[in-house]
Formats: structure tokens, C-alpha cells, sequence
């Protein structure tokens, strides 16, 4: 037997564990952002993925990890959206770059509304999970964001103000009606599963955040 056919059934065996990784991981996202951390049973999470319940902890170890797990592979995945927006985007101009990163954010949360939701979930009370969410995800995006605000208020772009205060204003524009879909659209027939209304939405929030221009030389 050739070395290929010896390694056949170790790869095949390596495609399933990844393929119920990917199940489980699905599966904790929509549940945590649904229910958090502590309203979600690892059994719920087996049940949604349609696998056996010992292989949570084969995989994850524990609740704990898979969370973490979940929240590194949401965010993974918004960084590689945001980091492809501004690489589409004249690197020179600080307004356009600004603009981009808020249009992927906005775009990004309607299409993984858990990005924000699973962030709600568990900023109610002081806990663990929240002081690693912030330290490992949070705390570099703000720290990358006010300095893009502060710059642009040095331009005369963004309006004046605490920039920390400013980033978090458009986080809330964004962040919040995208996790209040259900409820914008019960109150007020806003509908932010629409293509359309995402875009309308990003578009007001970089007229209301960025009136200005950047002086040209």
C-alpha cells in the first residue's frame, strides 16, 4: 500500500473534525447571541448543530472555549471584511478610508448581527468573558478607530468632541438598530434585512459623522 492510501482515511478523518468544528461554532454563535452565556446549555448548542453532546468538550474542551471560539471566529471574520474595504480604498485619503470602514461595519453587523449581540449579552454585568472580549477584540478596534477620528478632526471633517465619545456614537448608529432589526421593524417598518436599507443607513451615518473634506494640496 502506497504512502497516499495510508494517509487517505487520516485526511478524510481530519475533514469530519472540521466539519463538526464549523457545526458547532455556527451553532454557539446563533445561541450565545440569542440566549448569552449563561441562558445557553452546551446540549442546546449539540442539539442546533446535529452532533453528539461529548463532542463539545472533544472539540472545545468547555463552554468557556467555545465561546471564546465563537467571538474569535466573528471577529476574524470582520477583520478580514474591514481590512478588504480599505485595501480597496485610496490609502491616501483618511476621509474615504473612514467611510469604507464604516460602511463595512454596518454592512458586517446586518450580516452577523452576533458581532454586536453577543458584545450586548454580556456587557449587563462585569464578567470575565467581557474583560477578554475587550482586551483581545474591542479595545484594538476603538484604539485603531479614534485615532483615524482624531485625525479627521484635526482636518475638520469629523466634528468636534471627545473622539473616544464620537466612535461610539457611530458604533450605537450602527450597532444597535442592526441587533434591533426585529423590533425597527415591528415599531417603524424599518427593514434592515434589506440590501437597500443597510446602505441607506451607512450612507447617513458617514454624512452625519464626516461632513467635512480633507483639504486638498
Amino acid at each position: 500500500m502506497d504512502k497516499s492510501s495510508q494517509d487517505r482515511p487520516a485526511r478524510k478523518q481530519q475533514q469530519r473534525s472540521l466539519r463538526t468544528q464549523q457545526k458547532l461554532l455556527d451553532a454557539a454563535i446563533e445561541a450565545f447571541s440569542e440566549c448569552g452565556f449563561k441562558g445557553t446549555s452546551t446540549r442546546d448548542i449539540a442539539e442546533r448543530a446535529g452532533v453528539h453532546h461529548p463532542l463539545i468538550t472533544y472539540h472545545f474542551k468547555n463552554k468557556d472555549r467555545l465561546w471564546r471560539s465563537s467571538v474569535d471566529r466573528i471577529w476574524r471574520e470582520f477583520n478580514a471584511t474591514l481590512a478588504q474595504a480599505l485595501l480597496e480604498t485610496d490609502e491616501n485619503d483618511p476621509r474615504a478610508q473612514m467611510a469604507a470602514a464604516i460602511r463595512a461595519y454596518v454592512r458586517f453587523g446586518q450580516q452577523q448581527p452576533a458581532l454586536h449581540r453577543m458584545t450586548v449579552q454580556e456587557s449587563s454585568v462585569p464578567n470575565p468573558r467581557l474583560d477578554w472580549l475587550v482586551e483581545t477584540h474591542l479595545r484594538p478596534f476603538f484604539d485603531r478607530a479614534v485615532t483615524r477620528i482624531s485625525g479627521l478632526q484635526q482636518h475638520g471633517v469629523v466634528p468636534p468632541g471627545n473622539p473616544a465619545l464620537l466612535f461610539n456614537m457611530i458604533r450605537g448608529a450602527a450597532g444597535s438598530l442592526t441587533a434591533l432589526n426585529l423590533e425597527l421593524k415591528a415599531t417603524s417598518g424599518v427593514d434592515l434585512n434589506s440590501s437597500e436599507t443597510v446602505d441607506e443607513l451607512a450612507d447617513m451615518i458617514v454624512r452625519i459623522f464626516l461632513p467635512g473634506e480633507v483639504p486638498r494640496p
